[in-house]
């Protein structure tokens, strides 16, 4: 079976490549792109020409790795899948995802696919693609999918497919045959579905106890540190300047030995630096302090023999303003740790913008200065910037470079203060997390932004020296300790957003900022600010974490009544119906469809439970009960505005004793606390006493009100 051409002049077929012919066609090229492109016939295909992403490595396609006798035929496919475009026809019955050109990464990732089928096939003696047959095909997806989940296997089989639909598209096509499972169907070609398959919510949320300090550190770098950290730098910058100008002079000799000789003689410590693992002079330090040659400090390094010297610094002039519990943060910045410190700085700005946005990694390392200007009138300010995800043109082809996001982001006060960290680090409109300019110690030219594997060794890096640095103020209540799930990488940040807006309202956020609960401002549903009411992005990512904590909440909710636990409130026999028909998530396995499903779910306006702990109650939601103020097509409480007589609240015995415990302790603090302040804590603990004794009179058990 072949895919039929479409009569007369049919813009889909292409003629087959020559050796000389481009990898990249031009009309593939955006304008702007000058990665260079290759030819057929070179051994390794670069796909620069096809990434404007400039988060996005330049992949390359490596044909080493393919048998010798089969190179030029996955050639040719492989370089119709680069320059071909699937036909509509034939997307028509490929699902929504399908689409006629993907990105470089996935035509890499297929390339790859099918030069381990090109091996696999030499290893049985077949050495022509159009001679592997139906049994060829079942026998390596059999092989192939012993280590993969049943979602991997489905990506193998779509990709295997496509070797077969883009051969089609050569007026000469090499003879790919049609795999069996698009003719017969994919199930009987797949492994089970088993745990591995668990989609968007595989990605742990970062531990509290990691993200709390590094929220703070990340914070204080911010705030406190950075003026004295680029002051810094552009003092290391004049020095380093300053001393490749001297020339050599015998004033300036003079002064070298007028400076260097008395610590020699005395025995005190050289300013120094690390070079190839050795400590030797600071050559340029000490050319620009005294106003010398390079040359003539490395003379004098010679003439004295000081080839290993004990460690000793480069105290900069620059002013050191920030603090520490009220102590400067530093004596004086040195001339070595500048470049390390400036590394740090852009850290945190990432780290800030990553968690306190809601964006994906791409989408922070996408963003230029100027994406945040000052707003006017004093509304809020916006993040105009591009997205990558799923962006497509008109035929549905991927779009490397994206597109700026028709709403933009709202960016709350530590975003903005970070942005203009950045803005001061790079050029006007380049990329703030632009790969040439975050190159601090060695200046390399590269393109587009930091990667993400180097910002991934930042990260870890900056937590290994904010532990130092913890360890030197004596703050051992901010050391960052090991995440229990690993590596803190980019992704994670968005994760944990959405889990602490959905489990911790109030709480960790605000333990680093005052600036009210997140969910206003990532929320559509209660901001118009930021994102819009298709529920895509961060909403989808919000709605399953409310919709599982939602989940436990009810199941806790069912373990306290059976365990004898009394229940009070006016929502108690909605509660008690909710607990019941809400669903359990054993393990935590999300699905890909899993995101409409806890949209679906939080929608059961009444029979949605929301646990707040800061109020000790449980919120049975339903909208027009609500005194917190929800929108009208609001899903989710404003947990952090609950207010005492609310239609949708209920307790346990277990949140009078917490109320009772509070109290408790508010009236021990009311005891040593001056007047007028302590009247208002012994109030404040009056009321909790009150709430719980109403809750203890009140409340029957579950089977009174089922």
């Amino acid at each position: 079976m072949t895919l039929a051409p479409a009569l007369g002049n049919d813009s889909y077929l292409l003629a087959p490549p020559s050796p000389t012919s481009p990898v990249v066609l031009k009309k593939w090229i955006s304008r702007g792109n000058t990665n260079p492109n290759g030819l057929h016939q070179d051994p390794v295909w670069p796909l620069g020409p096809l990434i404007d992403n400039p988060s996005a490595s330049l992949v390359k396609v490596h044909w080493r790795n393919c048998p010798a006798e089969l190179t030029s035929q996955v050639k040719q496919v492989s370089w119709l899948l680069l320059n071909g475009e699937l036909r509509p026809s034939y997307l028509t019955n490929r699902g929504i995802r399908a689409r006629a050109r993907g990105s470089a990464d996935e035509m890499r990732e297929t390339c790859g696919e099918w030069m381990r089928l090109a091996r696999w096939l030499h290893t049985r003696g077949i050495n022509k693609l159009q001679s592997c047959t139906d049994a060829h095909w079942s026998a390596y997806t059999a092989q192939r999918f012993t280590t993969l989940s049943r979602h991997s296997a489905e990506e193998v089989l779509s990709r295997l497919t496509d070797m077969w639909a883009f051969d089609q598209l050569c007026t000469q096509p090499v003879g790919v045959p049609q795999p069996p499972w698009d003719r017969e169907g994919v199930d009987n070609y797949l492994p089970a579905s088993d745990p591995r398959d668990s989609g968007e919510n595989s990605t742990e949320p970062l531990d509290p106890s990691v993200l709390g300090p590094l929220l703070v550190w990340a914070i204080r770098m911010i705030d406190d540190f950075a003026d004295d950290i680029l002051a810094a730098w552009q003092e290391r910058n004049r020095l380093n300047q300053l001393a490749l100008a001297q020339p050599s002079t015998p004033e300036g000799l003079a002064a070298l030995d007028a400076y260097l000789l008395p610590r020699l003689a005395a025995s005190k410590s050289l300013p120094t630096t690390q070079n190839r693992g050795r400590t030797v002079l600071a050559s340029k330090f000490i050319a620009a302090t005294v106003g010398c040659s390079v040359n003539q400090v490395s003379g004098f390094r010679e003439r004295h023999h000081l080839d290993e010297l004990q460690p000793g610094p480069c105290p900069l002039q620059s002013p050191v303003t920030g603090e520490i519990n009220g102590k400067p943060w530093r004596e004086h910045i040195d001339f070595n740790e500048v470049t390390t410190l400036m590394k740090h700085l852009a850290t945190a700005a990432m780290i800030i913008c990553l968690y306190l946005t809601g964006m994906r990694p791409q989408e922070v390392q996408g963003m230029r200065s100027g994406c945040c200007p000052d707003p006017e009138n004093g509304s809020r300010h916006l993040i105009r910037s591009h997205h990558y995800k799923t962006v497509t043109d008109d035929d549905g082809n991927h779009v490397s470079g994206g597109e700026e996001r028709e709403v933009p982001w709202v960016a709350i006060t530590p975003v903005v203060h970070a942005i203009r960290v950045l803005e001061r680090i790079v050029p006007a409109e380049a990329l703030l997390f632009d790969a040439t300019h975050h190159d601090f110690a060695r200046s390399r030219k590269m393109r587009g932004a930091l990667k993400n594997g180097a910002m991934n060794q930042r990260i870890e890096e900056f937590i290994t020296w904010v532990n130092q640095e913890a360890e030197r103020h004596s703050l051992r209540d901010q050391h960052v300790p090991k995440d229990p799930h690993g590596a803190i990488g980019l992704a994670r940040f968005r994760r944990t957003l959405a889990w602490h807006i959905a489990r911790r309202p109030g709480g960790l956020i605000a333990l680093a900022i005052q600036y009210g609960h997140m969910r206003t401002v990532l929320d559509a549903r209660t901001s118009s600010g930021y994102g819009s009411r298709s529920r895509r992005g961060i909403h989808s990512a919000l709605d399953i974490e409310t919709a599982l904590a939602a989940a436990d909440t009810a199941a806790q909710l069912r373990d306290r009544l059976a365990a004898g636990e009394k229940i009070s409130g006016p929502a108690a026999r909605r509660a008690i119906t909710a607990a019941a028909e809400a669903p359990r998530f054993e393990g935590r396995i999300v699905t890909a469809k899993f995101a409409k499903q806890a949209a679906d779910y939080l929608a059961r306006d009444g029979l949605v439970l929301f646990d707040n702990p800061d109020a000790c109650l449980i919120c049975v939601f339903k909208r027009d009960n609500a005194l917190c103020e929800p929108g009208p097509d609001a899903t989710a409480p404003n947990q952090y505005d609950c207010r005492p007589g609310c239609g949708n609240a209920i307790r346990l015995d277990s949140h009078a004793d917490q109320l009772i415990e509070g109290a408790t302790l508010t009236e021990q603090l009311a005891a040593v606390t001056p007047e007028p302040l302590a009247a208002r804590l012994r109030a404040a603990a009056q009321r909790d006493q009150t709430t719980a004794d109403g809750h203890h009179a009140a409340a029957q058990p579950a089977e009174a009100l089922s």
